[in-house]
């Protein structure tokens, strides 16, 4: 065996897990201590190396570190694209699932293939234009505004996924994630 290769099956030395550095806004940057990340490169290794482990945290794995993300919202955002996919802040195309949350906020929770995921606020507009009734007619402000309060006066649907009311706090619990991990 040469000594390139002894040396990369070497174990890799114990060190200690970081915890508040890294974040992820409700954007889908990350942050640096509260500082959006800008690099290109960088932002591409934390894409690639993010994910979350058997308790629900989520992390980057920086080779040996674990680096736990603390989440301002859920673990993932989407934008919409123009063929009607789902896009994750990460770069994977992923699809919705019933039910799609609207919390007391009006910020939209969908349930995707990779997890639970933030709608990025620039694509409301586009995604409120898509809501219809079960009848496929428009549904009013008023209605849109119930659900908001937690009220359900009428099925309201986006691409044939009908929406529910949630309390933003609830959802760690419902989707099994720690939104601000320690140790």
């Amino acid at each position: 065996m040469n000594e390139e290769l002894a040396a990369a099956l070497k174990p890799w030395p114990k060190v200690p897990a970081c915890y508040g550095w890294l974040s992820l806004d409700r954007r889908g940057h990350w942050r640096l201590q509260g500082e959006r990340i800008e690099h290109a490169g960088l932002i591409a290794f934390l894409n690639a190396h993010y994910h979350a482990d058997e308790a629900g945290n989520w992390l980057v794995d920086n080779g040996p570190q674990r680096v736990y993300v603390r989440l301002e919202y859920l673990p993932w955002v989407v934008r919409l694209r123009p063929d009607g996919s789902l896009l994750t802040h990460t770069g994977q195309t992923t699809v919705a699932r019933a039910p799609v949350l609207v919390d007391q906020d009006g910020c939209i929770v969908l349930d995707t293939a990779v997890g639970p995921a933030l709608l990025h606020d620039l694509d409301l507009a586009d995604f409120v234009a898509a809501l219809c009734d079960e009848t496929g007619q428009p549904v009013s402000e008023a209605a849109l505004l119930a659900l908001f309060e937690g009220e359900t006066r009428q099925a309201i649907l986006w691409r044939d996924l009908p929406l529910q009311p949630v309390r933003s706090a609830e959802l760690p619990a419902r989707f099994g994630f720690q939104p601000d991990p320690s140790p």
